[in-house]
Formats: structure tokens, C-alpha cells, sequence
């Protein structure tokens, strides 16, 4: 059984994810301490002799590389064989969740473009899109600018319309004097 001390604490499963396993299966229940770290022992010691097992199985067969399949003998061979059929879903669902992570990913690499040119293009993208947002801005600003100055040169002109109409009355009233 592994110890909590020195290099053992590297071969046991994290605290943490047996907290959250027994939170889900038992949502009720208090776990001591003590009860749960007897669990985080039981499952490491667990996993330990169902790998070591599978590895005995694939040495035996000449393989390098411990299989799914190595593992369900394991099982089978330590006296376990009632969680198989259970395993064999887990190892379905798995290789789904694979399978669909490989889709999404060979998506991007059937491209045949680096992920670096990828990005390179979509910051050049994004560097066109703020300069035209930048062009669009000074357009608008211009416009504003431009449509001050006319009604500055209407109200201008229309102010000194009125102004010559007064000054051309002024006239008029001189001469008939």
C-alpha cells in the first residue's frame, strides 16, 4: 500500500477527485478524513495491481504498449471479471470522446496550413478590420466637419444678405432725402 510521504505522494490518485467521486456517489453522506484517505489508499492499491497485472499479460504476449484489452484480462485473471461489461462501456464512451476531439482537431490540420500562418492571418485580419474601423471614424469626422463649415457659410451668407438688404434700405432712405 502506498504511504503519504516522500516519493509515494507521486503514485496516488489526487485528494480532490476522490472528494468529488464520493461527493457524487454518496451526495448525502459525511466521509471522515481518515475514511477518505483510506479510500485515496484503496484505489491507488487497486490501480497498482490492475496495471502491474496488465503489464504481466502484455509482457507475455510480447506487446510494449499495455492495451484496453490487457487491462479486461487483468481484471478478469485477479478475480474482478463482474466489472467487465462495465469497463468495456467506459472504453466505448472513451473512445467516442476521442473521436470527436480528432475530428475537431483534423478539421484545422486537413486545412494544410500551419496553426503559425493561421494566426498570422487572422491578426491580419483583424489589423485590416481596425483600419478600416479607423477609416470609417476620419469619413464620418470629415463629414461633420465638412457639414459645420456649410452651415457656418449659410448662416455667414445669410447674415450678410441681411446685412446688404439693410444697407440697401439705408440707401434708399438717402436718396429720398
Amino acid at each position: 500500500m502506498a504511504s503519504s510521504s516522500g516519493n509515494d505522494d507521486d503514485l496516488t490518485i489526487p485528494r480532490a477527485a476522490i472528494n468529488k467521486m464520493i461527493k457524487e456517489t454518496l451526495p448525502n453522506v459525511r466521509v471522515a478524513n481518515d475514511a477518505r484517505e483510506l479510500v485515496v489508499n484503496c484505489c491507488t492499491e487497486f490501480i497498482h495491481l490492475i496495471s502491474s497485472e496488465a503489464n504481466e499479460i502484455c509482457n507475455k504476449s510480447e506487446k510494449k504498449t499495455i492495451s484496453p484489452e490487457h487491462v479486461i484480462q487483468a481484471l478478469d485473471s485477479l478475480g474482478f471479471g463482474s466489472y467487465i461489461s462495465e469497463v468495456k462501456e467506459v472504453l466505448q464512451e472513451c473512445k467516442t470522446v476521442a473521436l470527436k476531439r480528432r475530428k475537431a482537431n483534423s478539421r484545422l490540420e486537413n486545412l494544410g496550413i500551419p496553426e503559425e500562418e493561421l494566426l498570422r492571418q487572422q491578426q491580419e485580419l483583424f489589423a485590416k478590420a481596425r483600419q478600416q474601423q479607423a477609416e470609417l471614424a476620419q469619413q464620418e469626422w470629415l463629414q461633420m466637419q465638412q457639414a459645420a463649415q456649410q452651415a457656418q457659410l449659410a448662416a455667414a451668407a445669410s447674415a450678410s444678405a441681411s446685412h446688404q438688404a439693410g444697407s440697401s434700405q439705408d440707401e434708399d432712405d438717402e436718396d429720398d432725402i
